[in-house]
């Protein structure tokens, strides 16, 4: 069985990311409005009744703010540490509330979802790791560096959200203050372009089919720049690069790296839109 995976929107405006096989779906962090997320999916032919539950990677706004909504209105569990709940302002029914724990695999259905945790700025972050019959997609943002964990999953998955958030040249030379420079390019803030190629570079398993980049600062980076840097290196494995503004085309997750292609636009999972 495969898994289907889209970015619904990426950026700091906005993060949430569609995992799901033919059956049923997670969203990990709803970042932007209910609407905005039904519309997106709508128009890639993704069922808004798939999903069955929206796991929260952290409190930042940019990944909580269409949570509620679409919680309440579509009956959605939110698995959420307790600890990212206390800092969140999220109206949910109580029994749609569910903690999730490091390294405990939960099911939803036939999706294995395990979480792990990660250095960034928030009080309790989590990536995460959705895997159905063998078949593994890793969503990693909000990162401050490569730590063994993100290193010990990311050798592991077939396809991968990978934070690519600045270009290091644009944050060190542009009009940001310093501290909050210190901030985005310190071990508790975000992943450089060059970070997350030589992580892809040193511990991209042969099997991995799609490398989502994501995450790409407004100010501090530019989509060109990112494509630039590892096209030449991409080898077997698909770049894309997720945008702030839309969604990416939905793509097909196999256990073999020579089925790695996007669905048929004529088929349910497809995206009519191009990538920017």
């Amino acid at each position: 069985m495969s898994l289907f995976i889209a970015s619904l929107n990426s950026g700091s405006n906005g993060n949430c990311y569609y995992v799901g096989n033919d059956n049923e779906a997670v969203l990990i962090d709803a970042g932007i409005s209910c609407r905005e997320t039904e519309k997106r999916m709508k128009r890639l032919g993704l069922m808004i009744e798939k999903v069955k539950a929206v796991f929260v990677s952290h409190e930042h706004t940019d990944h909580i703010n269409g949570i509620s909504t679409i919680s309440n209105k579509h009956k959605l569990p939110v698995y959420i540490t307790a600890e990212t709940l206390r800092h969140c302002r999220l109206s949910i029914a109580k029994h749609l509330i569910v903690p999730f724990s490091a390294n405990k695999p939960t099911m939803v259905g036939n999706l294995s979802v395990k979480a792990f945790t990660k250095f960034h700025d928030a009080d309790d972050p989590h990536s995460f790791v959705v895997e159905s019959n063998a078949v593994k997609v890793a969503v990693i943002t909000d990162i401050g560096i490569t730590c063994e964990q993100v290193i010990h999953h990311f050798k592991q998955c077939h396809a991968a959200f990978l934070e690519s958030n600045y270009d290091e040249t644009m944050l060190a030379t542009g009009s940001y203050p310093y501290h909050l420079k210190k901030r985005i390019s310190g071990g508790n803030g975000h992943l450089s372009n060059t970070q997350a190629l030589n992580l892809f570079l040193t511990h991209r398993p042969s099997f991995m089919s799609h490398l989502i980049l994501s995450h790409l600062s407004k100010n501090n980076n530019k989509p060109e720049i990112v494509e630039n840097l590892f096209a030449p290196h991409a080898g077997a494995t698909k770049i894309i690069v997720a945008s702030r503004y839309e969604e990416t085309q939905v793509y097909e997750v196999k256990g073999s790296i020579n089925n790695a292609v996007p669905k048929n636009k004529n088929n349910k999972h497809s995206q009519q839109l191009a990538l920017f």
